[in-house]
């Protein structure tokens, strides 16, 4: 099947993926009043006198806006809000096909972080959690940096912790394929934009203590030209101030993620990794190295973000339960404990009997998904402090 071409044309049958579905009838006087005036007045009142009780009489409790500014869409870049939109409806789709949320696209015509911030503050009120998608970095970081302090309901930004989460708990499965402890290994990550911080961020909250991170600059360390989000990574990654570019970075680490660009990693640079490398080279649609020529030079465990190769590593593992637990509980933050409980129900659904090299996650369409990271989801933001219920 020709995927583009496919899809053009049943977007224009489609003519939108969602739709706004009413869930009471409104067909005689009574239901009229009982659905809107004068019976609404009531709980109307009611909401006035006590905030929470907005998650109890509306949709709120199920209701996650999805919100894109266009600067970062997929591998197209930065094309705009509008052309961003199918985007944005696939994924509300997706929330409502893997968790049952109700999930609506917003797409904000600005670039500015201050206006961006206040946009989606003065709506947070009609959701139960924020999902920021497609907004470049390092743009994105100050976004969800800000509005995490200001918004009493859950704000994540999938490209960076949705990526995190699910590449965490492949590389929990990996290393025990290739019979190593996370705290042991050497790990490169070649990307240093929105998923590659977030995945350094979280693989370190999971154990990781050898992490070099690298850009088109070369390793992040004292001296080179960095964003202050990279900065940060650089202080807590590199302790030996190491510099150089990937091909040095990689000769013997144990662990390669990619998250940058197409067919940038050879073959002699992953013979040069330690015996036993796990390789994640992630670039949608052509990753840093093909999954074949990564296996034939020796690579132990490869998955990437494709679903024609085994183990795919796939955000829609992540963020439909990820977000059905937090909103269950009714969460004011999805903080580190919720991603690390996520990344750990992930991996625990593949038994020791079926973990192997060409199987480390779970499938997309695993039924158990949604609902494993939910609860473990939930019970992290209960034992965090963060669960209203």
């Amino acid at each position: 099947m020709n995927y583009a071409e496919e899809s053009l044309r049943l977007h224009g049958e489609w003519k939108g993926k969602i739709e706004v579905v009413s869930r009471v009838p409104v067909t005689n006087k009574d239901e009229l009043s009982l659905a809107y005036t004068p019976g609404v007045a009531q709980p109307c009142l009611e909401i006035q006198k006590d905030y929470d009780k907005s998650f109890d009489l509306t949709r709120r409790h199920n209701l996650v806006a999805v919100i894109t500014d266009g600067t970062a869409v997929l591998g197209l870049g930065d094309i705009g809000p509008e052309a961003g939109m199918p985007v944005m409806e696939g994924k509300c789709a997706l929330f409502k096909a893997f968790a049952d949320v109700d999930a609506f696209p917003i797409c904000v015509r600005s670039k500015d972080v201050d206006e961006i911030v206040r946009t989606i503050y003065l709506i947070s009120g009609s959701f139960g959690g924020i999902n920021l998608e497609d907004i470049a970095a390092p743009r994105c970081f100050e976004i969800e940096r800000r509005l995490k302090e200001i918004c009493d309901i859950p704000v994540f930004h999938d490209d960076q912790h949705g990526t995190a989460i699910v590449v965490g708990a492949a590389l929990l499965n990996a290393l025990k394929v290739v019979h190593k402890k996370i705290e042991e290994v050497r790990v490169v990550i070649n990307g240093a934009g929105s998923a590659g911080i977030a995945i350094g961020r979280h693989l370190l909250n999971l154990g990781v203590r050898h992490l070099l991170m690298v850009d088109r600059n070369g390793v992040l360390a004292e001296g080179i030209e960095m964003n202050p989000a990279q900065a940060e990574m650089a202080a807590r990654t590199n302790p030996e101030n190491f510099s150089g570019r990937l091909p040095e970075a990689m000769k013997g680490a144990d662990v390669f993620i990619g998250v940058s660009a197409p067919h940038i990693v050879s073959q002699e640079m992953i013979q040069s990794m330690a015996p036993g490398a796990v390789v994640f080279p992630m670039a949608n649609p052509v990753p840093e190295i093909e999954p074949d020529e990564a296996l034939a030079a020796g690579a132990a465990v490869v998955g990437t973000g494709r679903s024609d190769h085994p183990n795919q590593i796939n955000n829609v593992l992540a963020f439909p339960g990820l977000f059905r637990g937090a909103l269950d509980v009714r969460a004011r933050d999805i903080n580190e404990e919720m991603k690390r409980a996520a990344s750990f129900a992930l991996a625990g659904l593949v038994s020791d009997e079926e973990l192997s090299d060409k199987y480390i996650l779970p499938l997309a369409f695993d039924k158990r998904v949604g609902p494993t990271v939910a609860a473990a989801v939930a019970k992290a933001a209960r034992d965090s402090g963060t669960a209203r219920l």
